[in-house]
């Protein structure tokens, strides 16, 4: 199940659209202006657009990213609980949507610990999830490169979150490939399958949602978070064919968030990258 970050200019149902065009069968987006803290109401239209393309294109599993702004690790009080408040009118609009996915970071502890950053993590999810009932969204951790004083660039961080979190069952995980790499997890060839065995180990198997297909054009362990086209960066193609063809993420949508630009033949390179997976899942060895 592919899909890619599309722009919601001109109307959210222009994703689905674009989508469409692309021959991929998910999408995620933003729902707001991921650059703003204003959150504007969703119109009648916007959504009754939405849910009409979704529905014919049978979109069962669609996904949203939060603002960048959002950092639910804060010590600063009055950021915290902006944060707090738009997150969940960011839970909110995925409801309304019908968006069963809302890929959020951790945030960023600023110089006041690990420890405390992930403690401040999970009260700020467990006041969001205490003022909207449960059902219809489910909160997706981001694995992160681990840039600056990120949080999230270890498996144990994001276990951590989930354990100490009230209700846990309301949390998943977002694994990107470029995060991944960047942070120091090898997943090429023949070592995927030690990766998995301590993802499942330390989150889960089950728990992972969504993946976000990135090559990187950073080093493995570089702790800086690049983007590049599938196959043409750093982890390469041998990093990705153990996903697209692993039975486990069969029904899981796979993300592209590379840069929006023309491919040298004239194509889109979501289009390419597309046809990169694609053929990763039908290529022998």
């Amino acid at each position: 199940m592919f899909g890619s970050h599309l722009s919601i200019a001109g109307g959210m149902h222009k994703a689905l659209l674009a989508a469409e065009t692309l021959g991929m069968s998910t999408v995620q987006v933003f729902t707001k202006n991921q650059a703003q803290w204003a959150t504007p109401p969703l119109a009648d239209d916007v959504v009754a657009n939405w849910a009409s393309h979704r529905d014919r294109l049978k979109f069962a599993q669609t996904v949203s990213h939060d603002s960048y702004l959002i950092n639910l690790a804060s010590q600063d009080d009055a950021l915290w609980n902006k944060s707090i408040d738009t997150f969940q009118e960011e839970l909110r609009r995925c409801l309304v949507l019908g968006i069963p996915y809302l890929v959020t970071h951790p945030g960023a502890h600023l110089g006041a610990g690990e420890d405390v950053g992930l403690i401040r993590v999970a009260k700020a999810l467990d006041i969001v999830h205490s003022r909207i009932k449960p059902g219809g969204v489910t909160t997706c951790l981001e694995i992160t490169a681990g840039q600056g004083s990120s949080l999230g660039y270890k498996l144990e961080h994001l276990a951590t979150i989930i354990e100490k979190v009230k209700t846990p069952d309301r949390l998943a995980v977002c694994l990107d490939t470029a995060h991944l790499f960047a942070a120091g997890y090898d997943f090429r060839g023949r070592k995927y399958a030690a990766f998995m065995k301590e993802l499942d180990k330390t989150i889960g198997i089950d728990r992972v949602k969504v993946w976000h297909l990135n090559d990187s054009k950073k080093d493995l362990g570089s702790r800086v978070d690049r983007h590049e086209h599938i196959g043409i960066g750093k982890i390469g193609l041998d990093g990705f064919k153990p996903i697209v063809r692993d039975k486990a993420f069969a029904n899981v949508p796979k993300i592209l968030e590379t840069a929006k630009e023309k491919h040298e033949s004239g194509r889109d390179w979501d289009a390419v990258n597309l046809e990169v997976l694609q053929g990763l899942m039908k290529s022998s060895g």
